[in-house]
């Protein structure tokens, strides 16, 4: 009996780090395959990576995402399992929510609820952590829905903040926290028989 491919479709908006991360650790899997990967930013470094490991990928406006159905469409024609942000700064809009409920989910660099919300990514993050001298940190993997960082968590992974450390230097932390679980809990909610929520 053959294997039902597992489809992805990742959403970035920069770098695109964990993007590849994700493309290589389901590369050459009969089971799993990263289709495609959607930008809002034509100029973004993702695009690079995905030349290099020749994966489809396409830049849209925000009247397509927004004012639209071509993103919707798009998502429709490629029939994706699970739909993950990797860096995705737009709020994703309700046509495509409610298209694919419980299969959009985010990687936030902070422990929600704390440091969530519109303007709370990236630098901006860890600034904020530095800053009320917090003690930890970590990653937060969720669903999404149409409030930025609302959405139900699916797994949370901490790191020590410690006094010395600058933005910079959590940034890192918080990096190799998405490097080391990010695929995997993806591939845990692929292979899943129902919806689940677990720490680690």
């Amino acid at each position: 009996m053959s294997v039902k491919m597992k489809r992805i479709v990742i959403f970035a908006s920069g770098s695109g780090t964990n993007a590849e991360n994700l493309i290589k650790f389901f590369h050459n899997r009969d089971n799993v395959s990263v289709i495609q990967v959607l930008t809002n930013n034509p100029h973004a470094k993702v695009l690079d990576r995905c030349k290099k490991l020749k994966v489809s990928m396409l830049s849209f406006n925000r009247i397509a995402f927004t004012k639209t159905d071509d993103v919707l469409n798009v998502l429709k024609a490629s029939k994706p399992d699970l739909i993950v942000l990797a860096g995705f700064l737009w709020k994703f809009p309700e046509n495509i929510l409610n298209e694919f409920p419980n299969k959009v989910i985010n990687v936030h660099p902070a422990l929600l609820p704390k440091y969530g919300g519109k303007g709370m990514y990236g630098i901006h993050v860890h600034e904020a952590v530095v800053k009320n001298n917090e003690t930890e940190t970590g990653i937060t993997i969720h669903y999404v829905n149409e409030h930025y960082d609302e959405g139900a968590i699916i797994f949370q992974a901490k790191c020590e903040v410690l006094a010395n450390d600058e933005a910079e230097d959590v940034a890192k932390k918080i990096h190799e926290l998405e490097m080391e679980h990010f695929p995997n809990v993806v591939e845990k909610l692929l292979f899943s028989e129902k919806t689940t929520t677990y720490n680690d």
